[in-house]
């Protein structure tokens, strides 16, 4: 295996079904992006949530939807368990994921004027900061398939 082959821990040209899975997640996340992007809004306007305490809200929001999303398309054929434990789990996992998504969200918020108008611009970027780190544990963790 070549090391360009090698795509954040995956050998992405001898599995055509992890770059399958990839392109899927990723479509997933663009959609769990405008949710986010959405809630994120309501939230502010609706009951005048500062940007910090609404993205908090409109993450559980994204995710949700990104969760089912992946569970119905995405990785299909993977073990199918409990629903809720399932979403637990890809909530957990995709912690880690959440942390660098919203760090790079609140630097840009408390130091990019621009993003304070703009809240989108800094979900944006905090959305594909965690992107890879998502999809290797949402993969690997929580929708790994059944054992043959």
């Amino acid at each position: 295996m070549r090391a360009e082959h090698v795509v954040a821990g995956v050998a992405f040209v001898e599995h055509p079904e992890v770059v399958r899975q990839f392109v899927r997640f990723s479509i997933v996340g663009v959609v769990g992006f405008g949710v986010d992007t959405a809630i994120l809004y309501a939230l502010v306007g609706a009951f005048a949530l500062n940007l910090y305490t609404a993205r908090v809200g409109s993450f559980l929001g994204a995710a949700s939807v990104t969760w089912a999303l992946n569970r119905a398309w995405t990785f299909r054929q993977s073990a199918v368990p409990a629903a809720h434990r399932q979403w637990l789990a890809f909530v957990a996992v995709n912690s880690v994921g959440a942390l660098i998504n919203y760090s790079a969200y609140a630097v840009l918020i408390g130091t990019v004027p621009l993003t304070q108008r703009w809240p989108v611009i800094a979900i944006g970027v905090g959305s594909l900061s965690g992107l890879t780190f998502n999809f290797l544990l949402s993969r690997l963790v929580v929708f790994k398939r059944p054992q043959a």
